[in-house]
């Protein structure tokens, strides 16, 4: 049975696309199964190849990475996970995408070892990807969408509000059962008990939610 983690690349500059596939490919565990030079050709593809990652550039011909993001999303299950490819960190684009429900972002300059641990770490999605870079997009856009705080900030619970800060702060799971002094099993059920009564997808839409309803403030 093959184990790989199976990656579509979704950019309209082909040196992109190669440049990415001769970086992955070379990786054990990392398979480059399919690319598209447009949003629309990403959807197309992705449908048919199921993968479990892909990497979308946000700006593209036709249909752009958000849309595309949206259109996957919206129609595969389970989706794949996606990552923004972008040349710009600030760039309301790249935020748009994580509210669509990109799981990150990855710039265009990364070194290869960060496009390769950022492939494996949304593949097994226990942490965010870059916290630091998430967080601030999400305080400096979260912010201009913020509105009155929704329904699900009063069902938290205590811990389940500690749980979602610590997230928040980028914690994976084993760190944030280390800072809790609780089993790693433990830490796991109270992230699932948070994104479920967010309504996030996953650690990178709970973020969003966080900053968003305005439980979590830049600072």
């Amino acid at each position: 049975m093959n184990t790989d983690i199976r990656v579509v690349i979704a950019d309209d500059e082909r040196m992109v696309r190669t440049a990415l596939r001769v970086i992955l490919d070379a990786e054990p565990g990392l398979q480059v199964v399919g690319e598209a030079a447009t949003g629309a050709e990403a959807v197309s593809v992705v449908r048919e190849l199921r993968p479990d990652v892909v990497l979308m550039d946000v700006r593209m011909p036709e249909v752009d990475g958000i849309r595309a993001t949206e259109q996957i999303l919206g129609s595969l299950g389970p989706p794949p996970r996606i990552v923004v490819v972008t040349t710009f960190e600030n760039d309301s684009y790249v935020y748009d995408a994580l509210r669509a429900g990109a799981a990150g972002f990855l710039l265009k300059r990364a070194a290869a070892e960060d496009l390769v641990r950022a492939v494996r770490l949304v593949a097994r999605s226990d942490s965010l990807l870059f916290p630091a870079a998430v967080r601030g997009l999400a305080a400096e856009y979260g912010r201009r969408q913020a509105s009155a705080a929704p329904p699900w900030v009063a069902r938290l619970t205590e811990r389940e509000a500690e749980v979602l800060r610590l997230m928040a702060a980028g914690l994976a799971n084993a760190e944030i059962a280390e800072r809790l002094r609780v089993g790693p099993a433990t830490a796991k059920t109270h992230v699932a008990a948070v994104l479920a009564k967010t309504g996030a997808r996953d650690r990178t839409q709970a973020v969003i939610a966080a900053y968003e309803s305005g439980f979590v403030t830049p600072g």
